[in-house]
């Protein structure tokens, strides 16, 4: 009885490595099984440190890059102006 009432649960709506559905059920109340996010305490930390590794998508990094885009552009458009 219990297979049957596992077999009608919902399942998880995560995407595997495959890029298709994973099979597992999800937990009652939620949308993901335990192993992709559903369970109590799983998931990534907070804030995810791991993600961080230079910077480079950081938006002080962004801004930076903007305005050195402005700066050659306004460049440019002077040295064409003086030729």
């Amino acid at each position: 009885m219990s297979i049957e009432l596992m077999n009608l649960a919902p399942r998880c709506l995560a995407r595997t490595r495959r890029a298709t559905l994973c099979q597992s059920p999800a937990i009652r109340g939620k949308r993901r099984c335990r192993i992709h996010g559903g369970a109590k305490g799983s998931g990534g930390q907070k804030g995810n440190q791991n993600a961080f590794k230079h910077g480079k998508y950081s938006a002080e990094y962004l801004a930076q890059r903007k305005y050195r885009k402005e700066l050659l552009r306004d460049a440019r458009i002077l040295l064409g102006r003086v030729r």
